[in-house]
């Protein structure tokens, strides 16, 4: 019996053991990033710098970006931490803060307020887009008759919580329609604002479409809000990381985000910006000993309770990484993949183009569709051909992200599978 527990003893230490030798992560740092290296030999190394399988493609960071390795180390790093000094870390003491939901953040905000134009007291650090959505929605004093403006464009995160409201409180839910592709950016100035009566109070809208990846006009449509005094929040979730977000020429009222997709900072990690002058609008909805604290508004909103430390220490990593890169050259290259991608779909027969060509409304992120295949079909072919991951996002048409860790011989491997079918 002893021998047989000193077996299942340590066949489990074994099976522990197992996952983490497998997917051990080699040490990286940001002095590998050589921003001297010529533009080939550059993107090659940052490429490097993702653990992603070889002989596997990923073209599907709209949903969920990679995590560097660095940024990869700094997360489980942080978390091996805390679980071997526990009884070292004291947030009440001298020690590490153990906890996350209850302490400011300061210095991870202010790096976000750099990157987005914003003060960090109006930065929120929140577990994702629709965490931001709902903190606006559920925080605006609305009443009934009350009227709400979307598109029929908005991803779940970014409708559900007007919806409801239109059904809870009797507020009035309108929808702009918004054409396909849209390539005319005062056509959806245009429709948009066609909504607006004495009686809006919120346009919400999103600032890329997350089906489509079309950059909407929404500097015009906050600049025409705000002389009405109209609130206005935007659905950024495909945006920080991909495209340059400036909140304060921008003009909005409020700005959420993940960054968890184009910042590529580990799951659950999302912000929210609210204007210093439009923030004692909202109501805190959720509501923990700060709950009223009015010197750092953000710190009042992301009174969310205990959540995992870990996650911020890796949103930190990722922001670092992203400034080590610079933000310009890697929105740069984003964009220079995606033209790329878009070039190469014209030119093939039978394919359909139905995110925007504009060259300022695209960016990295293209849907087409392919005649005679349905989206689930295309990705599953693109898949037992050469394990390349796009996302198929409906019946007929299929998403497709380009980040930095791509290259043009991924790019170009994947018009030539789609020109062959």
């Amino acid at each position: 019996m002893s021998t047989r527990r000193k077996f299942l003893k340590n066949a489990g230490l074994t099976a522990l053991s197992v996952p983490y030798i497998k997917y051990a992560v080699k040490e990286y740092s940001l002095s590998d990033i050589n921003s001297s290296d010529h533009d080939d030999v550059f993107w090659d190394n940052v490429r490097k710098q993702f653990p992603l399988k070889e002989g596997q493609t990923y073209f599907n960071n709209g949903t969920m970006g990679p995590m560097s390795g660095y940024t990869l180390n700094k997360v489980m790093s942080d978390m091996l931490y805390s679980s071997v000094h526990g009884a070292e870390q004291d947030y009440k003491g001298n020690g590490p803060e153990l906890l996350n939901g209850y302490f400011k953040n300061e210095e991870v905000r202010k790096k976000i307020g750099r990157i987005i134009n914003a003060d960090y007291k109006e930065i929120s650090l929140l577990q994702n887009a629709t965490f931001g959505m709902n903190y606006v929605g559920q925080g605006l004093d609305l009443k009934a008759g009350d009227e709400i403006i979307n598109t029929d464009q908005e991803h779940g995160g970014g409708f559900s919580v007007w919806k409801m409201l239109a059904k809870r409180k009797g507020c009035n839910y309108k929808q702009a329609k918004i054409t396909l592709p849209a390539n005319n950016p005062q056509e959806i100035i245009d429709s948009v604002m066609a909504q607006v009566t004495k009686r809006t109070k919120v346009i919400a809208i999103p600032h890329i479409i997350s089906v489509y990846g079309v950059i909407m006009p929404v500097k015009e449509i906050c600049i025409a809000a705000r002389k009405i005094g109209i609130f206005t929040v935007l659905d950024g979730a495909q945006t920080v990381g991909q495209i340059k977000v400036d909140v304060k020429d921008i003009g909005c009222d409020a700005y959420y985000s993940s960054l968890h997709k184009w910042m590529l900072a580990p799951g659950g990690n999302g912000i929210l910006y609210v204007n210093k002058n439009s923030v004692d609008k909202l109501w805190s909805t959720i509501a923990s000993y700060n709950w009223d604290h009015t010197d750092d508004q953000g710190f009042r909103l992301m009174q969310n309770g205990t959540s995992n430390q870990s996650l911020i220490v890796g949103l930190e990593a990722a922001l670092d990484f992203y400034n080590t890169i610079g933000g310009e050259k890697w929105i740069n290259r984003i964009n220079q993949l995606g033209d790329r991608l878009r070039t190469g779909l014209k030119d093939i027969p039978k394919v359909t183009i139905v995110s925007s060509t504009h060259p300022y409304m695209s960016a990295g992120m293209t849907t087409y569709k392919v005649q005679g295949m349905t989206g689930p079909e295309l990705q599953k072919h693109l898949w037992d051909v050469a394990k390349m991951q796009p996302r198929s996002v409906g019946y007929e048409v299929m998403r497709h992200c380009t980040h930095i860790y791509n290259n043009e011989k991924e790019i170009d491997r994947a018009l030539e599978i789609i020109g062959s079918i």
